[in-house]
């Protein structure tokens, strides 16, 4: 027997309607890549977003094209995250941090129709553009007085594009099974690969991160995005805000201490999301200014993701600032929510040195992830908080397979993915990270692939063989160490290694440091030990630590 139930899709597009109708003054502020703030609301979003999605429509955007975007956190993307998709065309947004190469292949794998910029990328942009194949026009996110001088073929101006048209536009009924954005993911072997949300996803993932199990965003929080929008969708932040009507704070490119310490102040925010070395940042301002957190700011929550939570930062937050840091896990392959480390009834009256063990962890599974441990053959192992197994995921928004078929079959028989992690679980379904199970190094919430940095170093002629590990620093969490083997009777110094992969990989994938060995251990396949590595480097330093 069927139910008697109305089936309405669950669209992005309904997340900015429900906004306008019910939370119509509440504020999006943006510090924006021009200088001045920018305060707007979400029934101007609104607005805009649909006068955004008739010009593209006059620009020959059909529904699947891919849109792109190069851009900081600001009002303006949030239009594009609800014009592009509401449309029915699909969210690109890119790591602008990305070397060029890697940026240039995304664009080009994802055949993206045309390319939103903000102005403070724009050499950047003008330098790829030759590469980009598909893309059929350029679009500069400013106003007419700021729009740069670039040798661009179809260099559009954003406000020229979304002032032509009027608001008068239906957003289409589409199957909420369309997609509605993408995110391209790197970090393991070989290129980066896409992670193709659809509407459903996106809205699913939304009541999660609203839910008080999950990140409890409201209607009273005033919320400051300093994780990017080019992350997972700024941790589906943009979507979550409008869905309950919450205050969000954009910070664009000023992402120092001083320039998020303001915000908080001036904006009233409660809850903030970010990344282990922002807090650091502000950590540093706080304290070469003398301030007093308690006493200048409102801050109530602050989500900690991207890479653990460092135990001093959780505590730091709590006695200095009155807040209490939420740790939280995911990925871009999980959009990205996964789990939060809330308290349960139990934890009540727990000391601070208890509360911080619990933190430790990355917490419970949301609804809406089904999360399990399994040993190499596949089996289950026990939920006791003791055995560490690859840690799987399944759920409505998690990935069923990467954009265009790359990388094959990611799903086990079950319908679950593999994250990569190694991890337990015990009794109240906390989940811990204890390893991973590939080599890449995750530095200030950016991946780096070991793999990348070994390949350009083995290019130099007096290096045998290279590996790479991560090692601990306390700004970046982790950052690489390159160790070498020379060639007999070869000879090759730290800084000149350093200087032959200046060019060759992103500047902030760089080792800090290098080691040179007699001997570089390897397992009986001929597979470089890195878990031995990381034991004999557990210790180490680099200078720049």
């Amino acid at each position: 027997m069927k139910a008697l139930m109305q089936d309405r899709p669950l669209l992005i597009s309904s997340l900015i309607e429900h906004a306008r109708h019910c939370h119509p003054g509440a504020e999006i502020v943006s510090r924006t890549a021009e200088g001045p703030m920018h305060r707007c609301t979400y029934s101007d979003v609104h607005r805009r977003s649909k006068q955004l999605a008739k010009a593209l429509q006059v620009l020959g955007v059909r529904n699947g094209d891919r849109v792109a975007t190069l851009a900081w956190n600001g009002y303006r993307h949030l239009e594009l995250y609800y014009g592009v998709s509401g449309m029915g065309a699909v969210l690109h947004t890119i790591n602008p941090r990305l070397y060029p190469e890697q940026i240039v292949y995304i664009a080009n794998h994802a055949e993206d129709a045309y390319l939103f910029f903000d102005i403070g990328f724009a050499a950047l942009v003008e330098r790829l553009a030759p590469a980009l194949t598909s893309v059929r026009g350029f679009v500069a996110m400013t106003d007419r007085a700021h729009m740069p001088a670039l040798a661009l073929p179809s260099l559009l101006c954003y406000e020229d594009l979304v002032g032509a048209q009027d608001s008068h536009y239906e957003w289409p009924l589409l199957d909420e099974n369309t997609a509605s954005s993408l995110c391209y993911t790197s970090g393991t072997t070989g290129n980066p690969k896409g992670v193709l949300y659809s509407h459903r996803s996106t809205v699913l993932h939304s009541y999660a991160a609203c839910a008080a199990d999950g990140l409890a965003v409201s209607a009273a929080e005033s919320a400051l995005l300093v994780v990017p929008m080019f992350h997972v969708n700024a941790w589906g932040m943009p979507y979550a805000g409008a869905m309950c009507g919450a205050k969000l704070v954009m910070p664009g490119p000023a992402l120092d201490g001083k320039s998020i310490y303001e915000l908080m102040r001036t904006e009233g925010v409660t809850l903030a999301l970010g990344v282990p070395t922002v807090w650091l940042t502000l950590f540093n301002h706080v304290d070469t200014a003398g301030l007093d957190p308690k006493k200048d700011l409102k801050l109530d929550r602050v989500v900690i993701g991207g890479s653990a939570a460092p135990r001093a930062m959780c505590a730091r937050f709590e006695s200095e600032f009155g807040a209490r840091a939420v740790h939280a896990w995911g990925m871009t392959e999980m959009s990205p929510l996964g789990t939060v480390c809330n308290f349960l009834p139990k934890h009540a009256g727990m000391t601070t040195d208890e509360r911080l063990d619990v933190l430790a962890r990355q917490g419970r599974p949301v609804f809406g992830v089904e999360m399990r441990i399994t040993d190499d053959e596949g089996r289950d192992l026990p939920r006791d908080g003791k055995a560490a197994g690859h840690l799987m995921v399944r759920g409505p928004w998690i990935t069923a397979g990467y954009f265009k078929g790359e990388g094959g079959q990611i799903l086990d028989a079950d319908g679950y993915f593999d994250t990569g992690d190694v991890a337990t679980i015990d009794a109240d379904g906390y989940m811990q990270i204890t390893d991973r199970a590939k080599d890449v190094i995750k530095s200030g919430g950016e991946w780096i692939s070991s793999i990348e940095i070994e390949n350009a170093a083995v290019g130099h002629p007096a290096v045998a063989e290279a590996a790479v590990i991560g090692v601990a620093h306390p700004k970046w969490q982790e950052r690489p160490l390159l160790i070498v083997l020379k060639k007999p009777g070869k000879q090759a110094s730290r800084d000149e290694l350093l200087a032959f992969l200046d060019g060759k990989i992103a500047k902030w994938c760089i080792p800090d440091d290098v080691a040179f060995v007699d001997e570089l251990p390897h397992t009986a396949t001929g597979k470089l030990q890195k878990l031995k590595l990381r034991e004999m480097f557990k210790d180490y330093r680099t200078r720049s630590t």
